[in-house]
Parts: structure tokens; C-alpha cells; sequence
């Protein structure tokens, strides 16, 4: 009992930040807007760990890559603390597993960023249906757009309802599927 508290809780706690740090990221990295409620709690809750980072994790062509490799440092973190957790060992060949762990960490965050991408998506059109000039509405437009803008090229609204939404959520969910499989892959070398 007392295991699965403590693996509720590291789940919890390092997963908000390691979707908090993705978030910053994914801000970053689109240009959107952070003059919002939103931004500015992302940008509140991850500076004590991403400012210093920069010190030592440069950028990369304009990108700010210490908030992506924070967020995948701290899923490795997660990942080796619940395997050690669960009674494993990295008494047989620690580099390897290592390797593993920095893999499937990798893994994960691109399965966490497609989850965000659907979320943002599902807000973007709800937002868009409901009250397209709210606050949020160009922070989830910037992120939504490059994702979209291929769609509404090639498929027209029909009845002014536009559909490319509902074609990038069936293919983020279709690349879950092989990364479900991969995820699993990695994980049976333990």
C-alpha cells in the first residue's frame, strides 16, 4: 500500500512538471503569446528551475532547449525512482539501462506532447465555437495553427464548419498507437 501511495504521488508531482516544462516548451517554440493567465502561471512555476538551466543547457537555433531537456531529464528521474520502487535493480549492466530509461523517457514525453496537442486542439475548437475573441484564444490559436494549417488547405469548411481539427486528432491518436507498442518494447528488457 505504501508503494503505490509513493508511486501515486512521484507520478503526480513529477509529471505536472515535466507537462508544465513541455508546455513552456511548446509556448516557446510556436511564438505564442505570454501575456495570458495561462502563460504567465507557466512562466511563475517553472523559472526557479528553467532560469539557472540556461546557464548550462544552451539554446538551439533561437529555441530555449533547457525547459525540453529539464522535462526529460525529470521523466528519466521518474521512471528510474518507480523502477526502483517496484523492487528493480541496476546491479547487471547500469549504462544500458540507463540508455533504456533516457529512451523510454523520450518516449514518453513525445506521447505526453501528442496528449497536449489533443488537448489543445479540444480547446482551441471549443473556444472557437463558443467565444472565438477570449483572452486564450490566440494563445491555443498559435499553437493549434502550424497542426492545422495543412487540413484547411485541403479540405474547405462544409457548412462553415471546419473539420481539420477532427483530422489532426484521429492521427495524433493513430501515432499513439505505435508508441503505446514501442513504450512496452522498451519496457519488457527489464
Amino acid at each position: 500500500m505504501l508503494g503505490q501511495i509513493l508511486n501515486f504521488l512521484l507520478d503526480t508531482i513529477f509529471g505536472f512538471f515535466v507537462f508544465v516544462l513541455l508546455t513552456r516548451f511548446y509556448l516557446q517554440l510556436m511564438r505564442a503569446p505570454f501575456h495570458n493567465p495561462l502563460g504567465q502561471f507557466v512562466i511563475a512555476l517553472t523559472n526557479w528551475l528553467v532560469l539557472p538551466a540556461r546557464r548550462f543547457i544552451p539554446g538551439l537555433f533561437g529555441k530555449d532547449l533547457s525547459s525540453f531537456v529539464l522535462a526529460w531529464l525529470i521523466e528519466a528521474l521518474l521512471l528510474l525512482l518507480l523502477y526502483l520502487l517496484r523492487g528493480g535493480g541496476l546491479h547487471s549492466a547500469p549504462g544500458a539501462a540507463l540508455g533504456i530509461f533516457f529512451s523510454l523517457s523520450l518516449l514518453e514525453l513525445v506521447r505526453i506532447s501528442i496528449y497536449l496537442l489533443i488537448g489543445v486542439i479540444l480547446i482551441q475548437a471549443v473556444i472557437s465555437w463558443i467565444n472565438p475573441y477570449a483572452p486564450l484564444a490566440p494563445l491555443f490559436n498559435a499553437l493549434s495553427a502550424p497542426f492545422l494549417r495543412p487540413f484547411r488547405r485541403l479540405i474547405p469548411p462544409i457548412g462553415n464548419v471546419d473539420l481539420s481539427p477532427l483530422f489532426v486528432l484521429v492521427i495524433a491518436q493513430l501515432l499513439l498507437i505505435p508508441l503505446e507498442y514501442l513504450a512496452r518494447s522498451l519496457s519488457a528488457l527489464f
